[in-house]
């Protein structure tokens, strides 16, 4: 049995905290894997080629960095879908609802379309997905903004959007689903090492897994990776930094409800601040917080909220 020491992640050249690409985003930039994937939304449609398909992918909409959101249109509708990773949260109908209002406002200022004018405007009809690549365990079918966050009863606004789990037959969004799953239980058996990520390519090849794409774009998913966790490391090393600089500020200042809420704050402060420093979701930042301070979501929600103003 090889016995050596795990190698450990180095940074590719040129990659250093700016990435802007992952596994999902260059996945479905090539336009025959997203004509797969509207295929797979859309199976009736038998017509659409890959020249009718017109990405329009907002970079960075939330955060500095690293964000798994894809738009695109297929004549007059705006397909958009969101990746959710291991930690569900339904605050992700919320980012869904931000990007749309962001791409309805691009697409009209790129058409020249004027909102004031007595004529009715066309607008590109929408449809949410999300594609969430952790365990389905009782999460639902579809989000709805009226019922998750105003317990079922009528809004001026609606958003739906429909979650998908991966759990078709061979489809480009099983097969990205199944990617990611065989890639946590790599990284569960050997850690964040360039092992793990080889290990995950070659077993996904042989179970005919993203095999094509793996093959033509295997260097570029081990810089993507490499660097994703990287940036994990280099995040919780500062978190660590920034937790005894809150604490210490905390002590000193002595907020007026004590010492202990003092430093707790300073603390948490510091936390929400660096996540947003190394490109975190909102979402994903409340998931950090809470495991790190032991709050409910929605305590740490609060404080999230407290140090990161929408």
């Amino acid at each position: 049995m090889d016995k050596t020491e795990p190698q450990m992640m180095q940074v590719p050249e040129g990659m250093k905290r700016t990435i802007k690409a992952s596994v999902f985003s260059d996945l479905f930039s090539q336009k025959k894997y997203l004509l797969q994937l509207y295929q797979t939304l859309h199976p009736e449609d038998t017509t659409t080629t890959e020249d009718d398909l017109k990405d329009i992918t907002i970079e960075n909409i939330l955060v500095d960095d690293l964000y798994n959101d894809l738009g695109f249109m297929v004549s007059d509708q705006l397909m958009i879908l969101l990746e959710a990773q291991s930690t569900w949260t339904e605050n992700i109908l919320v980012r869904a609802m931000l990007y749309m209002s962001q791409t309805w406002r691009r697409y009209f200022i790129d058409s020249m379309k004027n909102l004031y004018a007595n004529s009715r405007v066309n607008l590109p009809k929408p449809e949410i997905y999300v594609i969430y690549t952790g365990d389905r365990k009782d999460c639902p079918s579809e989000l709805s903004l009226s019922k998750v966050f105003f317990g079922g009863k009528e809004c001026a606004v609606e958003v739906r959007a429909k979650i998908i789990y991966g759990e078709g037959e061979g489809n480009i969004i099983t097969q990205y689903v199944t990617f990611c799953k065989v890639l946590k239980e790599q990284v569960k058996l050997r850690g964040k090492t360039r092992k793990a990520l080889s290990e995950t390519i070659r077993i996904c090849k042989e179970r005919d897994v993203l095999r094509e794409y793996l093959e033509e774009r295997e260097v570029e998913v081990m810089d993507i990776m490499t660097m994703l966790f990287d940036q994990e490391t280099v995040t919780n090393t500062y978190i660590n930094d920034v937790l005894r600089q809150g604490r210490a500020e905390g002590e000193a200042k002595g907020l007026a409800k004590g010492r202990a809420e003092g430093e707790a704050r300073g603390n948490i402060q510091g936390a929400v601040g660096m996540c947003r420093d190394f490109g975190a979701s909102r979402d994903e930042t409340v998931a950090r917080v809470a495991r790190m301070f032991n709050l409910s979501e929605a305590d740490a929600q609060i404080e999230v909220d407290r140090y990161w103003p929408v």
